[in-house]
């Protein structure tokens, strides 16, 4: 009979641009000790962050079945990554979609049985070793050249001697799912390191809202100015804290300032606008309302960064506001309004009307979309998430302004609140009216402010 071992592997990737120059990196770590016993990288030309990501899960599964070749099915794998999108899909909670990801998914799910690996996401602080391999494996292929573990600097990036983590649990649950035991393992790493382990970052609620694969994840490390924090009750050794707060050493939150774009002709008419409608520009009303909100961040000073959605409306938004401030705008994807198909330009009176029973179903359910091929709300919820999660580690610390729409917004103020889809038609969200949610290093969402227009009065 093989004799139990346990190992914890830490892995990353990243591109410089998405896609572009991309590379990998994983450590395999004694979990008895903290002290690594393998590490992998490399260069893998022009990928996906998420391919990258992927590459870097892959090396690590495989470094650990090679450093135990005689282990066979009582070698046991704890796999800590802050992508949470891998953590979530190769947990079996999410769906993968995106072609590119499922072989690499598989071939990663094919090194060990399934039942021999459990996965928890961790923040991007925690995750330096394998990250600053990524970096090394980048700065290799940029210089023309590949990685190599005689000059790697990682482990100085990481704790000099690991705090030991307790023993890890034996992986319970069937095949692809590992929740039970992924909860006890994170319990067991949390304990020796005095803190609690996050349960994930900022999870879904529902099952139809599973994020796709090959959204871009931001590859620089997060930094910040420190402010002042909610200190978290005191909670036993190993268990995952729970509540709003945050613990004294999580350090500060990524704030999202969520301001709605200004109005255009179609807003006092309640028409739906989305990203497959027109793309129109702001009305006069709209303008004065994007400089008002210009003169109240102005005021606060407190935005440091500005991101805004793609569509013309939200952009002039955003030059308004990074114009008196003095910041760049950059452009996110996640961020644009949902399509709503055939819909486009139309009253809710006029859908009634001329798609009644399409309207019917897609109130009633979050993954039917409008007419004509529009996105469902399960949709744009994957996609929002992703957004939220990569603004989120990349701005980790700061207070950033998101220029966005009614549904992004919304589904950000559901999500943080774990509400059910149905909440997205009980919130009133005006034309450029502000709202905020604080996001922490544990993965506790924090709403602080929701539709607010004393701006513009």
């Amino acid at each position: 009979m093989s004799v139990a071992r346990q190992v914890v592997v830490e892995a990353d990737g990243g591109s410089r641009g998405n896609p572009g120059p991309a590379g990998y990196g994983a450590v395999v770590i004694d979990p008895a000790t903290g002290e690594p016993l393998a590490e992998a990288a490399e260069y893998i030309g022009v990928a996906t962050n998420n391919v990258a990501e992927y590459r870097g899960l892959i090396a690590g599964l495989e470094a650990a079945k090679a450093l135990f070749p005689d282990a066979g099915d009582a070698l046991r794998v704890h796999v800590r990554m802050d992508s949470k999108l891998v953590v979530e899909q190769m947990s079996g909670r999410w769906k993968i979609k995106h072609p590119d990801m499922k072989p690499l998914a598989a071939r990663a799910a094919a090194i060990l049985p399934p039942s021999s690996v459990t996965y928890e996401w961790i923040p991007r602080a925690q995750n330096k070793h394998a990250d600053r391999l990524a970096n090394e494996a980048m700065d290799a292929g940029r210089d023309g050249r590949q990685w190599e573990a005689s000059a790697s600097t990682a482990a100085l990036d990481a704790p000099s001697a690991r705090t030991p983590s307790a023993t890890l649990p034996p992986v319970q649950g069937p095949p692809g799912d590992h929740a039970a035991g992924a909860a006890r393992a994170r319990a067991a790493l949390a304990a020796a390191r005095g803190a609690a382990a996050p349960e994930g970052l900022f999870p879904m609620p529902g099952a139809a809202e599973t994020p796709e694969a090959g959204v871009a994840a931001e590859t620089p490390e997060a930094g910040g100015e420190p402010t002042d924090a909610h200190p978290a009750p005191q909670q036993p050794a190993g268990t995952p804290q729970t509540g709003w707060g945050s613990a004294p050493d999580l350090g500060a939150p990524a704030t999202l300032v969520l301001l709605r774009h200004g109005e255009t002709a179609l807003t006092p008419e309640k028409r739906f606008s989305g990203s497959g409608g027109t793309d129109p520009e702001l009305s006069a009303v709209g303008r004065g309302q994007a400089e008002r909100a210009a003169e109240h961040f102005a005021a606060l000073g407190t935005v440091q960064e500005i991101v805004s959605s793609p569509l013309r409306r939200c952009r002039e938004t955003a030059a308004a506001v990074a114009a008196r401030l003095g910041l760049d705008v950059r452009i996110d994807e996640g961020l644009r309004e949902t399509d709503f198909g055939a819909w486009e330009g139309l009253t809710f009176g006029e859908v009634r009307e001329r798609y009644g029973d399409d309207l019917t179903a897609w109130l009633a359910s979050p993954d039917t979309a409008p007419t004509g091929g529009g996105e469902s709300f399960a949709e744009v919820a994957e996609r929002v998430a992703a957004a939220r999660d990569r603004l989120v580690a990349r701005y980790a610390g700061r207070t950033v302004l998101l220029v966005t729409h009614v549904t992004p917004i919304k589904t950000l103020v559901r999500l943080a609140l774990g509400a059910p889809p149905e909440a997205l038609f009980r919130m009133e969200l005006s034309a450029a009216s502000v709202s905020t949610v604080a996001y922490y290093g544990d993965g506790n969402a924090s709403v602080r402010l929701l539709n607010d227009t004393s701006h513009l009065r």
